[in-house]
């Protein structure tokens, strides 16, 4: 008797163990943002890959995997059939790809729930990789760098080639949608290749969100173990090399206004005590699209010479068409970036000017307490719209298991307003901030002359077409001639023709 209470025991000790130890994957691995209310049901699925995992000689691989998968046919459907299915749905399946995150995501009606289910199953776990998919598809993403990156939107041309020249040398450097050498060369063997390394149950966060049945989380764990079990992929190590001075990129291309995008690399991401502190005076120098900030004030309010100047203390893909900071562009090193938005050619060396003063002016000087204390009220209130969805919500839960944020970054975020002060964010100012070491692009006409300006250091006076005040005018007699130390071997002129090749 005594044996078989043994063996018993010992029966549901393994039994145990094995239980649990089952389980743990599936826990590690969903991230659920239930509402009830929702009628609603929202897919994300976040594969832990993306350009960082490119191989080399394929930049732009991650992205025309993703592309393959969401805009190409399964074994079962065509992609025109898959379009057509979704239609009546209202519904879509969509992917979207940066650094160290791939997500393809969706949301439907809880009623079309099973209709849309199977679809979104096929496209995550039976892709076709048909041929005429990936030309179609390859063909697309060249003719984007070609015609639309480099000759119709000189503000993200700027900005990508930014993000760039900070990441020389580690694998956040190339361009996320890749190199129009590299995209040509590919072989559909090599989505193949990429999708069958890196999606696999260990490298996969299921996140779903709405008015789900609760039995439907099992059935999306269970289908996701058709993948093999894999290893999680080991991250490439991100080392960036210290800038020293100032560095410049002047992209030539005929063009009415200039592009200007400047910045360095910073340590600090979201969870952090600094990065709130930080985020209080961003929101004040520049918050994005808002018209109360500091950079704003001084170059198009009072100057008007462009739609708007923004900065930011992590990557904020898709500025000119958002208003808050996505969710899913995750990342373990971020860059301070100012962003100044197409000015007149000739006020392109006064509008940087400008800018680095004011910079200059936050890290010698920081915040004053009516300013802290104004632009607190206002992010208190501000960051309340960041996730009114619950797919929103869901990305945003998505980040902080990336970020190993214990709760909620959001909730952190109005945590820490309430209990910061302006020595702390001023601590954090002179900590992470600085003017000295920058990389800055121009996209702009006439690159020789802007070169001969920025390393002779000669003054930027500008005119107005209408009168400005006399206030106004003497502070542009300061900015004109604002310092600028740039040695002639750390000005580099690309055509715009051969960017991203």
């Amino acid at each position: 008797m005594k044996n078989i209470f043994l063996v018993s025991l010992t029966a549901m000790m393994i039994f145990s163990f094995l239980f649990l130890n089952c389980q743990k994957p599936a826990e590690e691995n969903v991230v659920l943002y239930p509402s009830p209310d929702d009628p609603t049901i929202s897919f994300r699925i976040w594969i832990k890959v993306g350009s960082q995992n490119d191989p080399p000689g394929k930049a732009g691989l991650a992205a025309l995997t993703a592309d393959m998968l969401c805009e190409g046919g399964t074994q079962k459907h065509s992609y025109k059939e898959i379009v057509e299915l979704l239609y009546p749905m209202a519904a879509e399946i969509q992917a979207q790809v940066d650094k160290e995150m791939t997500i393809i995501y969706g949301r439907v009606h809880k009623d079309n729930l099973n209709a849309y289910y199977e679809i979104f199953r096929e496209v995550l776990l039976e892709p076709a990789f048909n041929e005429d998919d990936f030309q179609r598809l390859k063909t697309d993403r060249i003719n984007f760098i070609e015609n639309s990156l480099r000759y119709a939107n000189d503000e993200e041309l700027g900005k990508a080639a930014l993000s760039e020249f900070i990441f020389s040398g580690t694998p956040y450097e190339h361009f996320t949608f890749g190199h129009l050498t590299d995209l040509r060369n590919m072989k559909v063997d090599d989505v193949k290749d990429f999708y069958h390394t890196y999606f696999h149950q260990r490298n996969i966060v299921i996140g779903l969100g709405g008015g789900y049945p609760s039995q439907f989380v099992s059935r999306l764990i269970n289908d996701i173990k058709i993948l093999p079990e894999g290893q999680p992929s080991l991250l490439p190590k991100i080392e960036v090399m210290n800038i020293d001075g100032i560095e410049v990129k002047i992209i030539e291309k005929p063009a009415s206004a200039t592009a200007i995008s400047f910045g360095f690399p910073i340590t600090v991401v979201r969870g952090q005590d600094d990065y709130y502190a930080l985020a209080v005076a961003n929101s004040w120098l520049g918050e994005h699209r808002n018209s109360s900030s500091h950079l704003y004030q001084v170059i198009r309010e009072a100057r008007g010479l462009n739609y708007g100047d923004y900065s930011y203390i992590e990557y904020f893909p898709n500025g000119g068409s958002l208003q808050f900071p996505p969710a899913n562009v995750a990342r373990r090193h971020q860059f301070f970036e100012i962003w100044i938005r197409p000015v007149p050619n000739e006020a392109r060396l006064f509008a940087f000017r400008a800018a680095l003063r004011e910079l200059k002016d936050l890290v010698d000087n920081g915040m004053s307490e009516e300013e802290f204390e104004l632009t607190r009220k206002f992010l208190k209130n501000y960051i309340l719209h960041y996730a009114p969805t619950t797919m929103m919500k869901l990305g945003y839960a998505i980040d902080d298991k990336f970020y190993g944020i214990s709760g909620s970054h959001l909730e952190l975020f109005g945590q820490a307003l309430e209990k910061l002060n302006v020595q702390q964010v001023n601590q954090a100012i002179k900590k992470h901030l600085q003017y000295q070491n920058l990389k800055v692009v121009f996209v702009t006409p006439d690159a020789e002359k802007l070169k001969y300006m920025l390393m002779n250091n000669l003054p930027s006076p500008i005119n107005y077409p209408t009168p400005k005040s006399e206030q106004i005018l003497q502070e542009d007699q300061e900015i004109s001639v604002f310092p600028l130390e740039i040695h002639e071997d750390k000005i580099y002129i690309v055509p715009v023709q051969k960017m991203f090749e």
